[in-house]
């Protein structure tokens, strides 16, 4: 079962949502347009107060060249074109992989309301494996954290992809 980050450590387990397994598939739909453009298999979208999807990206580092170019950041800078500003407060950016350090803050300066992700990244999460940006009290925001949503299939994604790179000459 998926943890609310905060509540992990007091052992609570928070259920799946409907909605937040539907928002995942998304995701994951997303993340598998990337390696067709040599990208890590990365998706996010981000989610408004009304549950409406705001805006469905994947990474594109290796097409745009930009080292920015993390699926998170895309979906959040798509969401604040469609809204109009950059405020997202409420909303929710659904990840296949924990965010990264430059992701989870720019979530954080989005004010992003809460962050899903579907893997843990312990080598580079910010949202509980390496670093915990989200619940950080010394910073002016904070996001819920909810993890572990469709993981296995996110992983595989991961794994799969980098399987098949080191197959190559």
């Amino acid at each position: 079962m998926p943890c609310v980050a905060a509540e992990c450590d007091t052992a609570t387990v928070r259920p799946v949502e409907p909605a937040l397994d539907e928002l995942m598939g998304l995701a994951l739909q997303e993340a598998s347009a990337a390696p067709a453009h040599g990208d890590v298999p990365i998706g996010a979208v981000v989610v408004g107060r009304d549950g409406t999807v705001l805006a469905r990206r994947h990474n594109e580092r290796e097409v745009a060249g930009d080292p920015t170019a993390h699926a998170e950041v895309l979906a959040l800078r798509d969401a604040a074109a469609r809204l109009g500003g950059w405020r997202l407060d409420g909303c929710v950016l659904v990840s296949t992989i924990e965010p990264c350090p430059m992701c989870a803050g720019a979530a954080l300066a989005a004010r992003i309301s809460t962050v899903v992700f579907g893997a843990p990244d312990p080598k580079a999460g910010a949202c509980g494996s390496l670093y915990n940006l989200g619940t950080d009290p010394r910073l002016n925001h904070d996001m819920t954290i909810i993890s572990g949503i469709r993981e296995a299939e996110a992983a595989a994604l991961i794994r799969n992809f980098f399987a098949e790179r080191r197959l190559r000459p």
